[in-house]
């Protein structure tokens, strides 16, 4: 796994596989941190004293070598030599480094102003009403369900989409973004090292190899054509990508899906020295916890502001985690774009009821179930479409994998077809989805 936090809630033991070697240490993920900090350093310790001791004694028999006096005492020293045990320093992975973004271009003072923003499709209101400033040099985190409005702000921010309302984006301005999609961009001519080389300036290019190998690039993969890798080689690559454009706004949807825990922690470091604003989407707390100083909860079409980092808001939560969030019900019935009440959900009371005929209560409740059961059965529908494309493409994969199958001019074309069929699955799913919840909550 690669979920920090998950690791230290089920396991008691990990077993590290670095540089050849295998280390055993009977405790979770981040105790088995700490302890093998502490054994190198106490390793280190020890294997500097036993140099200086290795030493002195070198130059005391260099010095008495040829005295008659002194043979007894340097025959014993340079026994005591060979059978000295040489202690070791576990190596360390060097991989894992520093990496810095470019500078930040100077931008306004309020690079993301928003203003009564709504966003509905067809009378489907995703968000409405949402009103916020995220200052220069502030790194922030949108959270909330899936189909809450998250990436639909984002795409409002971008351009992507139109809206209701009026969003202004601070003067110079320049946006970097990493989406899901992002990897389908890359020139699947080019090799791993030379779609970075291309990007790369100054003294980065010399860290080119080191920074591939940060991100689980090492060795021959650097040198693999764009178009044999799996889905998720091609995202960390577009993340090395980003990380070397020139921005002052950074826009991160779902960073760290296909992300290592070294790879995270080069990359939350790097987040945390960009001197330009931040916009992280996701459900990892243990990435978000010690970068984002503001957190934008994203629930019920609205978008709710609180100030402090994300533990402070999983406290306030009441939640251990932000995959919680997607076990909460929706406390308000969802909006309409027409703005007229949704009476649906509520309950007649006792004076109302006897004027209702019980007749077209039952019809209209067996209608709307009828209703919700065809869009249950679509959005499973659309489910398997969606991991029906998922195999194909993973089979794909595991054939350009081999020398033949790299060579298949074919193969490749096929494998660009299903990348953009899995895409276009993943659109419908997410329609009869959101479609599905809007029902749901009428319900």
């Amino acid at each position: 796994s690669h979920d920090r936090a998950f690791l230290d809630n089920v396991t008691t033991r990990t077993i590290e596989i670095s540089l050849g070697k295998i280390y055993d240490y009977k405790v979770p993920y981040t105790q088995f941190r700490e302890l093998r900090k502490e054994r190198r350093e106490q390793q280190l310790r020890s294997y500097e004293n036993q140099q200086k001791m290795i030493q002195d004694t070198e130059a005391f028999i260099e010095r008495f070598r040829y005295k008659a006096t002194k043979a007894v005492q340097v025959q014993s020293r340079i026994k005591q030599l060979e059978k000295l045990e040489r202690l070791e320093v576990d190596e360390i992975d060097n991989s894992a480094m520093n990496l810095r973004f470019p500078p930040a271009p100077h931008s306004g003072q309020y690079p993301v102003i928003i203003e009564d923003l709504q966003k509905a499709y067809g009378d489907h209101v995703v968000i409405s009403e949402v009103n916020l400033r995220i200052e220069r040099g502030e790194k922030v985190a949108f959270v909330g369900r899936n189909g809450e409005g998250k990436s639909t702000l984002v795409k409002c921010i971008l351009g992507e989409i139109p809206y209701q309302g009026k969003l202004t984006l601070g003067h110079l301005v320049k946006i970097a973004y990493f989406a899901q999609n992002q990897p389908l961009l890359l020139d699947e001519n080019l090799s791993v090292f030379d779609t970075i080389d291309r990007v790369a300036v100054g003294d980065i290019r010399t860290k080119i190899r080191d920074i591939l190998g940060a991100f689980m690039f090492g060795g021959e993969n650097i040198d693999k054509k764009v178009k044999v890798l799996s889905g998720g080689e091609r995202s960390r690559l577009a993340m090395i990508q980003l990380l070397l454009s020139p921005a002052n706004l950074l826009i991160l949807d779902e960073p760290t899906n296909h992300l290592d825990i070294r790879s995270k922690d080069v990359l939350k470091q790097a987040i945390r020295e960009f001197q330009g604003t931040v916009i992280v989407v996701s459900h990892d707390r243990d990435f978000l916890d010690g970068l984002v100083d503001k957190v934008y909860e994203f629930g019920d079409g609205k978008v709710k502001e609180h100030l402090g980092g994300i533990s402070d808001f999983l406290q306030k939560k009441k939640m251990e985690s932000l995959r919680d969030m997607e076990r909460q019900p929706s406390s308000q019935p969802t909006q309409r774009a027409t703005d007229k009440p949704n009476t649906a959900a509520k309950q007649p009371t006792a004076s109302t009821e006897k004027t209702i005929d019980r007749k077209q209560q039952y019809e209209a409740r067996k209608e709307e179930a009828k209703r919700l059961k065809k869009l249950q059965q679509q959005v499973a529908k659309c489910e398997a479409e969606v991991q029906a494309c998922e195999e194909a493409l993973s089979k794909t994969e595991q054939e350009l994998s081999t020398p033949e199958g790299a060579a298949n001019q074919e193969l490749h074309a096929k494998y660009a077809q299903q990348q953009k069929a899995l895409e276009m699955a993943m659109s419908y799913w997410e329609n009869a989805y959101q479609e599905l919840e809007a029902q749901s909550a009428q319900s």
